[in-house]
């Protein structure tokens, strides 16, 4: 029977780190606050993972083995499993897909009956083909980072976590592949169309909902590469929040469309 520590103890010895446990008195509201910002897991499950340590979770009735007989592993064999998908990329769901709880009632893009009040356009025309481009796209976030200016990103994503938000930890399931409502950092695909378009939908406390697009379209011999920032306010702070964002657009999503046309052609060479 492991405890708690010792689970936490074996799973850092694999990652080759050392971690030290200091027995504090509980209050949990701000354990869970800082454990959000320092993890990836948000503060609401964090709580309630702190929460559920108080109780004994032994496994006291094997009957299930007379139904389905199996070898059970051990903890450390089963984290070394866990480790090896992982390295493979061969992840097939992840606890972010599922949060936040509410994600698969947020409205759409194509949902606003009026269509979003502002948006934002960065294109360029590019030699590229569209599959090299399409495939770049689509390894943007997570470990691989958003090519330039990552710092931005993170810091965004920092805010989020105060504010008790997803935040940019979250990352992404697979290195190399999406489907339709796999999580990015602070973003979720809510439409893929290959070698077309990337539609992303933001998850971050924002006063309105926003939107990112990756567009790919053919232009006489040439692809027309665009980056579409859509928002729809929800008040007035939401439209100051807007054009007090909007520099920062300017700054983020010119330097990551020439960064996909640049890589695109790298992998298309290669």
């Amino acid at each position: 029977i492991l405890s708690y520590r010792d689970m936490l103890k074996i799973r850092a010895g694999l990652l080759n780190k050392k971690r030290f446990f200091i027995p504090f008195f509980s209050f949990l509201p701000l354990y869970s606050y800082v454990g959000g910002l320092i993890t990836p897991i948000p503060a609401p499950i964090t709580r309630s993972l702190m929460e559920g340590l108080k109780n004994e979770v032994v496994c006291q009735n094997n009957a299930i083995r007379h139904y389905l007989p199996f070898d059970p592993l051990t903890y450390k064999e089963a984290i070394i499993r866990a480790m090896n998908r992982e390295e493979q990329d061969r992840i097939y769901t992840r606890w972010s897909d599922a949060y936040p709880p509410a994600h698969e009632l947020a409205l759409k893009l194509n949902e606003l009956k009026v269509g979003p009040q502002y948006t934002n356009t960065y294109s360029l025309l590019t030699q590229n083909d569209a599959s090299s481009l399409f495939k770049c796209i689509c390894t943007i976030g997570g470990k691989e980072g958003w090519f330039s200016n990552n710092w931005v990103w993170r810091l965004r994503g920092a805010i989020d976590k105060i504010l008790l938000g997803v935040g940019a930890a979250r990352g992404r399931k697979s290195r190399t592949t999406l489907r339709i409502n796999d999580v990015i950092d602070y973003w979720r695909v809510e439409d893929l169309q290959k070698d077309a378009r990337l539609l992303l939908r933001a998850e971050m406390k924002l006063p309105g909902k926003a939107w990112l697009e990756f567009k790919i379209q053919d232009e006489s011999s040439q692809r027309r590469l665009s980056i579409i920032a859509y928002y729809h306010p929800h008040s007035f702070l939401g439209k100051v929040y807007w054009y007090a964002f909007l520099p920062f657009h300017q700054f983020l999503f010119n330097s990551l469309i020439k960064q996909i046309e640049n890589r695109s052609c790298l992998g298309q060479a290669g």
